[in-house]
């Protein structure tokens, strides 16, 4: 009886020491690098040696953010609203230009963006305008003043979007007029 006592309580220890061991490894169980591995209860006379450690897991692979892609500028040429091309004018006439565009790249034009002349005569407007800030994938108005010249002919005067970096892009846009004599 005193026998089956005395294993009834080391029984009993050796649970509460598993019990004990696997709660401490409950602590670090979201921690690969440690692995824990549980004592087991040794045979009667016999001698417990530490386990043997095992290797820290390598990691298989990395995760890095990606860099976001730097935004793309575009104009969309859609329509002249006013004086269509070859429209006859008087020498001297002030002319009121506007143009429907679209700003069909990823970025948002600010007052950085500029509109600049890259072919014909400046017809009395200044060679750098404003380009009217606008979000990606949006319409507006482009409106610039021009004066006819004096000197009977045709005459054609374009405009080209540039980027905060000088760089042209998209759509030119033009005024072509015939003055009459």
């Amino acid at each position: 009886m005193i026998q089956q006592l005395n294993s009834w309580i080391i029984g009993l220890s050796l649970l509460v020491l598993v019990l004990v061991a696997t709660g401490c490894n409950a602590i670090g169980a979201g921690d690969k690098e440690s692995l824990y591995i549980p004592p087991t209860p040794a045979a009667a006379g016999a001698v417990a040696t530490p386990a043997a450690t095992q290797p820290a897991p390598t990691p298989t692979s990395t995760l890095a953010a990606s860099p976001t892609p730097p935004c793309t500028d575009n104009l969309r040429y859609i329509e002249d609203l006013t004086i269509p091309d070859g429209s006859a004018v008087s020498p001297g006439q002030q002319l009121d230009k506007q143009w429907s565009v679209e700003n069909n790249g990823s970025c948002n034009w600010d007052e950085s963006y500029r509109l600049i002349l890259v072919g014909g005569p400046d017809l009395g407007a200044a060679p750098e305008q404003a380009l009217y800030p606008a979000r990606s994938g949006t319409q507006l108005t482009i409106r610039m003043l021009f004066t006819a010249p004096n000197e009977a002919g045709a005459y054609r005067s374009a405009w080209q979007a540039v980027a905060p970096d000088g760089r042209a892009f998209g759509d030119p846009i033009f005024i072509e007029v015939q003055v009459e004599g």
